[in-house]
Protein backbone atom coordinates (compact mmCIF):
# COMPACT_ATOMS: atom_id res chain seq x y z
CA UNK A 1 0.00 0.00 0.00
CA UNK A 2 1.18 3.50 -0.82
CA UNK A 3 0.67 6.45 1.51
CA UNK A 4 0.34 9.91 0.01
CA UNK A 5 -0.85 13.33 1.14
CA UNK A 6 -4.57 14.08 1.18
CA UNK A 7 -5.32 17.66 2.23
CA UNK A 8 -4.16 20.35 4.64
CA UNK A 9 -3.34 18.09 7.62
CA UNK A 10 0.00 16.34 7.25
CA UNK A 11 -0.23 12.65 6.50
CA UNK A 12 2.26 10.11 7.71
CA UNK A 13 3.36 6.83 6.25
CA UNK A 14 1.05 4.05 7.32
CA UNK A 15 1.61 0.30 7.54
CA UNK A 16 -0.06 -2.21 5.26
CA UNK A 17 -3.81 -2.28 5.76
CA UNK A 18 -3.86 -6.08 5.77
CA UNK A 19 -1.47 -8.70 7.10
CA UNK A 20 -0.94 -11.98 5.30
CA UNK A 21 -3.44 -13.56 7.70
CA UNK A 22 -6.07 -10.87 7.10
CA UNK A 23 -6.20 -10.46 3.35
CA UNK A 24 -7.48 -13.14 1.01
CA UNK A 25 -5.68 -13.77 -2.25
CA UNK A 26 -2.25 -12.65 -3.32
CA UNK A 27 -1.13 -9.85 -0.97
CA UNK A 28 1.53 -8.59 -3.35
CA UNK A 29 -0.95 -8.31 -6.18
CA UNK A 30 -3.42 -6.48 -3.95
CA UNK A 31 -0.76 -4.03 -2.82
CA UNK A 32 0.15 -3.32 -6.44
CA UNK A 33 -3.49 -2.55 -7.19
CA UNK A 34 -4.37 -0.52 -4.09
CA UNK A 35 -3.42 2.83 -2.65
CA UNK A 36 -4.34 4.07 0.80
CA UNK A 37 -4.45 7.62 2.10
CA UNK A 38 -4.95 8.20 5.81
CA UNK A 39 -5.44 11.29 7.93
CA UNK A 40 -2.90 12.05 10.65
CA UNK A 41 -3.50 11.90 14.39
CA UNK A 42 -5.60 14.81 15.70
CA UNK A 43 -4.29 16.95 18.56
CA UNK A 44 -6.86 17.74 21.30
CA UNK A 45 -7.70 21.27 22.33
CA UNK A 46 -6.40 22.03 25.82
CA UNK A 47 -9.66 23.71 26.85
CA UNK A 48 -12.64 21.56 27.69
CA UNK A 49 -15.48 24.08 27.68
CA UNK A 50 -17.74 24.09 24.65
CA UNK A 51 -20.24 26.35 22.98
CA UNK A 52 -23.31 25.39 21.04
CA UNK A 53 -24.07 26.36 17.49
CA UNK A 54 -27.30 26.36 15.53
CA UNK A 55 -26.93 24.00 12.62
CA UNK A 56 -29.78 23.77 10.18
CA UNK A 57 -30.38 22.47 6.70
CA UNK A 58 -32.92 22.62 3.96
CA UNK A 59 -35.57 19.94 3.71
CA UNK A 60 -37.64 19.01 0.73
CA UNK A 61 -40.64 17.17 -0.98
CA UNK A 62 -41.03 15.36 -4.38
CA UNK A 63 -42.20 13.71 -7.43
CA UNK A 64 -44.21 11.37 -9.54
CA UNK A 65 -44.03 7.94 -7.91
CA UNK A 66 -46.69 5.51 -6.82
CA UNK A 67 -48.47 6.61 -3.65
CA UNK A 68 -47.82 3.23 -2.03
CA UNK A 69 -44.17 4.05 -1.41
CA UNK A 70 -45.23 7.05 0.66
CA UNK A 71 -47.07 4.88 3.18
CA UNK A 72 -45.51 4.83 6.62
CA UNK A 73 -46.07 3.60 10.15
CA UNK A 74 -45.47 5.46 13.41
CA UNK A 75 -43.59 3.77 16.24
CA UNK A 76 -42.28 5.42 19.40
CA UNK A 77 -43.09 8.83 17.95
CA UNK A 78 -41.08 8.36 14.73
CA UNK A 79 -42.13 7.61 11.13
CA UNK A 80 -40.85 4.44 9.43
CA UNK A 81 -41.40 3.31 5.85
CA UNK A 82 -43.75 0.43 5.03
CA UNK A 83 -42.45 -0.26 1.51
CA UNK A 84 -40.35 -3.44 1.76
CA UNK A 85 -40.95 -3.34 5.50
CA UNK A 86 -38.17 -4.96 7.51
CA UNK A 87 -35.33 -3.99 5.18
CA UNK A 88 -34.79 -0.50 6.56
CA UNK A 89 -35.00 0.07 10.31
CA UNK A 90 -34.30 3.80 10.53
CA UNK A 91 -36.79 6.70 10.62
CA UNK A 92 -37.89 8.52 7.45
CA UNK A 93 -39.35 11.65 9.03
CA UNK A 94 -38.33 15.29 8.74
CA UNK A 95 -35.93 15.00 11.68
CA UNK A 96 -34.03 12.27 9.87
CA UNK A 97 -34.05 14.24 6.60
CA UNK A 98 -32.45 17.18 8.36
CA UNK A 99 -29.83 14.88 9.86
CA UNK A 100 -29.06 13.33 6.47
CA UNK A 101 -28.50 16.78 4.99
CA UNK A 102 -26.13 17.58 7.86
CA UNK A 103 -24.33 14.29 7.22
CA UNK A 104 -23.92 15.35 3.60
CA UNK A 105 -22.09 18.49 4.74
CA UNK A 106 -19.92 16.37 7.01
CA UNK A 107 -18.87 14.31 4.01
CA UNK A 108 -18.09 17.43 1.99
CA UNK A 109 -15.99 18.78 4.85
CA UNK A 110 -14.10 15.50 5.08
CA UNK A 111 -13.35 15.12 1.37
CA UNK A 112 -11.94 18.51 0.35
CA UNK A 113 -15.37 20.04 -0.29
CA UNK A 114 -15.88 17.57 -3.13
CA UNK A 115 -18.84 15.26 -3.66
CA UNK A 116 -16.40 12.40 -4.02
CA UNK A 117 -12.74 11.62 -4.55
CA UNK A 118 -13.07 9.43 -7.65
CA UNK A 119 -11.92 11.07 -10.94
CA UNK A 120 -15.48 11.83 -12.18
CA UNK A 121 -15.59 14.49 -9.44
CA UNK A 122 -12.51 16.29 -10.78
CA UNK A 123 -13.01 19.69 -12.34
CA UNK A 124 -13.60 19.40 -16.06
CA UNK A 125 -14.45 15.69 -15.91
CA UNK A 126 -16.94 14.41 -18.46
CA UNK A 127 -19.66 11.99 -17.36
CA UNK A 128 -22.86 10.96 -19.09
CA UNK A 129 -24.64 8.53 -16.77
CA UNK A 130 -24.34 8.56 -12.98
CA UNK A 131 -26.05 6.37 -10.38
CA UNK A 132 -26.39 7.44 -6.74
CA UNK A 133 -27.28 4.43 -4.58
CA UNK A 134 -29.01 5.11 -1.26
CA UNK A 135 -29.66 8.69 -2.32
CA UNK A 136 -31.47 9.61 0.93
CA UNK A 137 -32.73 13.19 0.63
CA UNK A 138 -31.27 13.39 -2.89
CA UNK A 139 -28.87 16.20 -2.01
CA UNK A 140 -25.78 14.47 -3.44
CA UNK A 141 -27.50 13.70 -6.77
CA UNK A 142 -28.87 17.24 -7.05
CA UNK A 143 -25.49 18.84 -6.39
CA UNK A 144 -23.72 16.47 -8.78
CA UNK A 145 -26.29 17.31 -11.46
CA UNK A 146 -25.70 21.02 -10.86
CA UNK A 147 -21.93 20.58 -11.12
CA UNK A 148 -22.21 18.49 -14.30
CA UNK A 149 -24.90 20.12 -16.44
CA UNK A 150 -23.46 18.46 -19.54
CA UNK A 151 -24.57 15.06 -18.28
CA UNK A 152 -27.28 13.69 -20.53
CA UNK A 153 -30.79 14.84 -19.65
CA UNK A 154 -32.20 12.95 -16.63
CA UNK A 155 -29.10 10.79 -16.42
CA UNK A 156 -28.03 11.46 -12.83
CA UNK A 157 -30.23 8.85 -11.19
CA UNK A 158 -30.78 8.73 -7.42
CA UNK A 159 -32.14 5.45 -6.07
CA UNK A 160 -33.52 4.64 -2.63
CA UNK A 161 -36.09 2.40 -1.01
CA UNK A 162 -37.60 5.58 0.48
CA UNK A 163 -38.76 8.46 -1.78
CA UNK A 164 -36.63 11.60 -1.38
CA UNK A 165 -38.62 14.68 -0.41
CA UNK A 166 -37.34 17.27 -2.87
CA UNK A 167 -38.99 20.23 -4.61
CA UNK A 168 -36.39 21.62 -7.00
CA UNK A 169 -34.48 19.18 -9.17
CA UNK A 170 -32.06 19.96 -12.03
CA UNK A 171 -33.33 18.79 -15.43
CA UNK A 172 -30.63 16.11 -15.63
CA UNK A 173 -31.51 14.51 -12.26
CA UNK A 174 -34.14 11.82 -11.76
CA UNK A 175 -35.15 9.80 -8.70
CA UNK A 176 -36.31 6.18 -8.63
CA UNK A 177 -37.77 4.13 -5.79
CA UNK A 178 -36.28 0.66 -5.89
CA UNK A 179 -34.92 -2.17 -3.77
CA UNK A 180 -31.26 -2.63 -4.69
CA UNK A 181 -31.34 -6.17 -3.30
CA UNK A 182 -33.48 -7.12 -6.28
CA UNK A 183 -32.32 -7.59 -9.89
CA UNK A 184 -31.12 -4.34 -11.43
CA UNK A 185 -32.93 -3.50 -14.67
CA UNK A 186 -30.88 -0.60 -16.05
CA UNK A 187 -30.64 -0.93 -19.82
CA UNK A 188 -27.46 1.15 -20.15
CA UNK A 189 -24.27 1.15 -18.06
CA UNK A 190 -23.01 4.06 -15.99
CA UNK A 191 -19.79 6.08 -16.00
CA UNK A 192 -19.87 6.58 -12.23
CA UNK A 193 -21.70 4.84 -9.39
CA UNK A 194 -21.72 6.54 -5.99
CA UNK A 195 -22.75 4.70 -2.81
CA UNK A 196 -22.81 6.42 0.59
CA UNK A 197 -23.55 5.10 4.10
CA UNK A 198 -25.05 1.82 2.97
CA UNK A 199 -23.48 -0.43 5.60
CA UNK A 200 -26.26 -2.06 7.67
CA UNK A 201 -28.47 -1.81 4.57
CA UNK A 202 -26.56 -4.37 2.49
CA UNK A 203 -26.92 -8.09 3.20
CA UNK A 204 -24.11 -9.25 0.89
CA UNK A 205 -21.42 -6.73 0.00
CA UNK A 206 -19.70 -8.87 -2.60
CA UNK A 207 -22.95 -9.30 -4.52
CA UNK A 208 -23.62 -5.56 -4.22
CA UNK A 209 -20.18 -4.58 -5.50
CA UNK A 210 -20.47 -7.15 -8.29
CA UNK A 211 -23.74 -5.54 -9.42
CA UNK A 212 -22.02 -2.17 -9.47
CA UNK A 213 -19.15 -3.61 -11.51
CA UNK A 214 -21.54 -5.23 -14.00
CA UNK A 215 -23.42 -1.94 -14.54
CA UNK A 216 -20.38 0.24 -15.19
CA UNK A 217 -18.95 1.25 -18.53
CA UNK A 218 -15.35 0.11 -19.14
CA UNK A 219 -13.13 2.61 -17.27
CA UNK A 220 -16.13 3.64 -15.18
CA UNK A 221 -15.74 4.20 -11.43
CA UNK A 222 -17.43 2.94 -8.28
CA UNK A 223 -17.00 5.00 -5.10
CA UNK A 224 -18.06 3.88 -1.63
CA UNK A 225 -18.28 6.44 1.18
CA UNK A 226 -18.75 4.76 4.54
CA UNK A 227 -18.13 5.39 8.24
CA UNK A 228 -17.14 2.76 10.78
CA UNK A 229 -19.77 1.83 13.35
CA UNK A 230 -17.29 1.89 16.23
CA UNK A 231 -15.49 5.06 17.34
CA UNK A 232 -11.79 5.00 18.17
CA UNK A 233 -9.33 7.09 20.17
CA UNK A 234 -5.59 7.38 19.66
CA UNK A 235 -4.80 8.25 23.29
CA UNK A 236 -6.90 5.72 25.21
CA UNK A 237 -9.47 8.24 26.44
CA UNK A 238 -12.30 6.15 24.96
CA UNK A 239 -12.64 3.17 27.30
CA UNK A 240 -13.74 -0.29 26.07
CA UNK A 241 -16.70 -0.28 28.49
CA UNK A 242 -17.90 3.21 27.53
CA UNK A 243 -21.64 3.59 26.96
CA UNK A 244 -21.06 4.72 23.37
CA UNK A 245 -19.03 1.56 22.69
CA UNK A 246 -21.71 -0.63 24.27
CA UNK A 247 -24.38 1.10 22.19
CA UNK A 248 -22.46 0.27 19.01
CA UNK A 249 -22.03 -3.34 20.12
CA UNK A 250 -25.78 -3.63 20.64
CA UNK A 251 -26.54 -2.00 17.29
CA UNK A 252 -24.25 -4.54 15.61
CA UNK A 253 -26.01 -7.40 17.42
CA UNK A 254 -29.41 -6.18 16.26
CA UNK A 255 -28.31 -5.57 12.67
CA UNK A 256 -26.78 -9.05 12.57
CA UNK A 257 -30.14 -10.46 13.67
CA UNK A 258 -31.77 -8.43 10.89
CA UNK A 259 -29.31 -9.99 8.40
CA UNK A 260 -27.62 -6.67 7.58
CA UNK A 261 -24.60 -6.26 9.86
CA UNK A 262 -22.20 -3.35 9.69
CA UNK A 263 -19.22 -4.20 7.50
CA UNK A 264 -15.52 -3.73 8.17
CA UNK A 265 -15.08 -0.81 5.79
CA UNK A 266 -11.36 -1.23 4.89
CA UNK A 267 -12.09 -4.84 3.90
CA UNK A 268 -14.40 -3.56 1.16
CA UNK A 269 -11.32 -2.36 -0.73
CA UNK A 270 -10.19 -5.98 -0.91
CA UNK A 271 -13.65 -7.07 -2.06
CA UNK A 272 -13.46 -4.51 -4.87
CA UNK A 273 -10.15 -5.94 -6.09
CA UNK A 274 -11.58 -9.47 -5.90
CA UNK A 275 -14.55 -8.44 -8.04
CA UNK A 276 -12.19 -6.99 -10.65
CA UNK A 277 -11.71 -3.28 -9.94
CA UNK A 278 -8.30 -1.77 -10.66
CA UNK A 279 -6.51 1.26 -9.22
CA UNK A 280 -8.42 0.96 -5.94
CA UNK A 281 -7.80 3.92 -3.62
CA UNK A 282 -8.81 3.97 0.05
CA UNK A 283 -8.83 7.33 1.84
CA UNK A 284 -9.40 7.42 5.60
CA UNK A 285 -10.56 10.55 7.38
CA UNK A 286 -11.91 11.20 10.87
CA UNK A 287 -15.13 12.58 12.30
CA UNK A 288 -14.31 13.74 15.85
CA UNK A 289 -17.02 12.85 18.36
CA UNK A 290 -17.34 16.49 19.40
CA UNK A 291 -15.30 19.71 19.27
CA UNK A 292 -12.35 18.30 21.25
CA UNK A 293 -9.68 18.79 18.50
CA UNK A 294 -7.37 21.81 18.55
CA UNK A 295 -7.19 22.06 14.76
CA UNK A 296 -9.97 24.44 13.56
CA UNK A 297 -10.91 22.17 10.64
CA UNK A 298 -11.43 19.15 12.86
CA UNK A 299 -13.07 21.24 15.58
CA UNK A 300 -15.71 22.28 13.04
CA UNK A 301 -16.12 18.70 11.84
CA UNK A 302 -16.48 17.64 15.47
CA UNK A 303 -19.21 20.22 16.09
CA UNK A 304 -21.14 18.95 13.07
CA UNK A 305 -20.43 15.33 13.98
CA UNK A 306 -21.81 15.78 17.49
CA UNK A 307 -24.98 17.36 16.11
CA UNK A 308 -25.28 14.54 13.57
CA UNK A 309 -25.02 11.83 16.21
CA UNK A 310 -27.20 13.58 18.79
CA UNK A 311 -29.92 13.94 16.14
CA UNK A 312 -29.52 10.36 14.97
CA UNK A 313 -28.75 8.20 18.00
CA UNK A 314 -32.36 7.54 19.07
CA UNK A 315 -33.45 6.73 15.52
CA UNK A 316 -30.50 4.37 15.02
CA UNK A 317 -31.10 2.49 18.27
CA UNK A 318 -34.84 2.50 19.00
CA UNK A 319 -36.03 0.01 16.37
CA UNK A 320 -32.78 -1.96 16.60
CA UNK A 321 -32.99 -2.42 20.36
CA UNK A 322 -36.76 -2.93 20.64
CA UNK A 323 -37.25 -5.17 17.60
CA UNK A 324 -33.87 -6.89 17.54
CA UNK A 325 -32.95 -7.16 21.22
CA UNK A 326 -36.33 -7.05 22.95
CA UNK A 327 -35.75 -3.84 24.92
CA UNK A 328 -38.57 -1.52 25.94
CA UNK A 329 -38.73 2.09 24.76
CA UNK A 330 -38.02 3.22 28.32
CA UNK A 331 -34.92 1.03 28.58
CA UNK A 332 -33.55 2.54 25.37
CA UNK A 333 -34.20 6.09 26.54
CA UNK A 334 -32.51 5.53 29.91
CA UNK A 335 -29.49 3.87 28.27
CA UNK A 336 -29.09 6.76 25.83
CA UNK A 337 -28.68 9.27 28.67
CA UNK A 338 -25.16 7.98 29.34
CA UNK A 339 -24.43 7.71 25.61
CA UNK A 340 -25.33 11.37 25.01
CA UNK A 341 -23.34 12.53 28.02
CA UNK A 342 -20.24 10.73 26.76
CA UNK A 343 -20.67 12.09 23.27
CA UNK A 344 -20.55 15.64 24.65
CA UNK A 345 -17.55 14.94 26.92
CA UNK A 346 -14.56 16.79 25.43
CA UNK A 347 -12.09 14.86 27.59
CA UNK A 348 -12.89 11.79 25.46
CA UNK A 349 -10.83 12.24 22.29
CA UNK A 350 -12.82 9.84 20.14
CA UNK A 351 -13.56 9.90 16.43
CA UNK A 352 -15.31 7.81 13.82
CA UNK A 353 -13.17 6.66 10.89
CA UNK A 354 -14.82 7.63 7.61
CA UNK A 355 -13.66 6.31 4.26
CA UNK A 356 -13.79 6.90 0.55
CA UNK A 357 -12.95 3.79 -1.48
CA UNK A 358 -13.02 3.99 -5.25
CA UNK A 359 -11.87 1.83 -8.11
CA UNK A 360 -11.99 1.62 -11.89
CA UNK A 361 -13.60 -1.08 -13.99
CA UNK A 362 -10.88 -1.98 -16.51
CA UNK A 363 -11.49 -1.93 -20.23
CA UNK A 364 -11.60 -5.41 -21.75
CA UNK A 365 -8.49 -6.69 -23.47
CA UNK A 366 -8.62 -6.71 -27.30
CA UNK A 367 -9.05 -10.48 -27.20
CA UNK A 368 -11.95 -10.27 -24.75
CA UNK A 369 -13.59 -7.46 -26.72
CA UNK A 370 -13.31 -9.48 -29.93
CA UNK A 371 -14.80 -12.55 -28.22
CA UNK A 372 -17.66 -10.49 -26.79
CA UNK A 373 -18.40 -8.99 -30.19
CA UNK A 374 -18.40 -12.42 -31.78
CA UNK A 375 -20.78 -13.80 -29.16
CA UNK A 376 -23.19 -10.87 -29.61
CA UNK A 377 -23.28 -11.48 -33.37
CA UNK A 378 -23.75 -15.23 -32.96
CA UNK A 379 -26.04 -15.79 -29.98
Amino acid sequence: LISTSNSSPSLGKVPSMFTSNDAPGDAAAEQANMQTIIEARIAPDETTDDSTSDIGSDTASNSSVSSSVYEFRVEHGRKYQKYREGKYHYPIDERESERLDLQHWLCLGSFRNKLGLAPPNDEGSSVKRVLDLGTGTGLWAIEFGDEHPAAESRQVIGVDIVPPQVEFVPPNVFFEIDDIDETWTYSQPFDYIHSRMMTSSISNWKDYIQKCFDHLEPNGYLELQEADLFPQSDDGTLKPDAAIVRSCQNVQKACTIFGRPFASIPDLATVMTEVGFKDVVLTKNKWPMNSWPKDPHYKTLGTWSLENYLQGIEGWTMAAFTKGLGWTKEQVQVFLIDVRNEMKDRTIHAYWPVYSIYGRKPAPTPEAAEKQGSESQNP
